[in-house]
């Protein structure tokens, strides 16, 4: 291989250098998001729990209203008995009387459900509340720490970018234009060694997708300092050192 094709060994061992250091930047900073975004479904949890509060205290208000109206009934129903003037009125309004009371008894037992339903509620609230303040201190020192990690690689990228610049350069523009699409197709990975089968003479196949690489094409590595792409995955191809030899 001549210097074209080693040049593009050297800037795809930079690429990958780049692209790796570029991904712990982001993932730096997505750990920042991440831990926001925890924190936001708390609040949201917060928020629906109280608004689940609200509801139950509206039903139990409405149920504590009506039982205010029904022993107002009681009190009448019972004036009332004092007056029966039959045993049969009597007994009419000593039923009503009692099934108001079951009746009473029945909505109590609900009111009673539904604030300790609240009381429940309420202190699940007390406990999202302090894993919020909680997690507000974590993503408070995540950001301090994201901090001097992000300025500690930005100024890696800096450096490896300046390397990759001065090696591009040395690389005609086709050649380099081809190299940075089969890159972006591969995520940096644009080469691929050419990988003799094991047990198998004169026959070989491309690293980076194992299809069959004719030997014809490793003939012309051998001899031409030109790009030449695997027919399948379309990376460049390029010869180990003890193939060149």
């Amino acid at each position: 291989m001549g210097p074209v094709l080693k040049g593009l060994i050297q800037l795809q061992s930079v690429e990958n250098l780049l692209r790796a250091t570029k991904g712990k930047l982001n993932r730096c900073r997505r750990n920042v998001l991440i831990h926001e975004n925890q924190i936001r479904s708390f609040q949201n949890a917060l928020e629906a729990k109280k608004e689940e509060m609200l509801l139950t205290r509206v039903q139990a208000d409405r149920l504590e209203l009506e039982l205010k109206i029904r022993d107002e009934d009681i009190a009448k129903v019972r004036a009332s008995l004092n007056m029966a003037k039959t045993n049969k009125e009597y007994s009419a309004l000593l039923t009503q009387l009692n099934t108001t009371k079951a009746d009473n008894s029945k909505i109590e037992t609900q009111v009673l459900e539904l604030l300790k339903e609240i009381e429940t509620d309420d202190a699940e609230c007390q406990k999202i509340k302090a894993e919020i303040e909680e997690q507000k201190k974590q993503l408070e020192q995540k950001r301090k720490e994201a901090e001097t990690l992000s300025a500690k690689y930005e100024e890696e990228i800096s450096r490896i970018q300046q390397d990759w610049d001065k090696l591009a350069r040395t690389i005609p523009a086709e050649q380099l234009g081809v190299f940075k699409r089969v890159a972006d197709t591969y995520d940096g990975e644009a080469m691929a060694m050419i990988v003799p089968q094991e047990g198998r003479n004169l026959v070989y196949s491309c690293g980076g997708c194992f299809m069959n690489i004719t030997a014809e094409s490793v003939n012309m590595l051998m001899t031409r300092d030109e790009i030449i792409r695997c027919p399948i995955c379309t990376r460049i191809l390029v010869l180990t050192d003890q193939q060149e030899t």
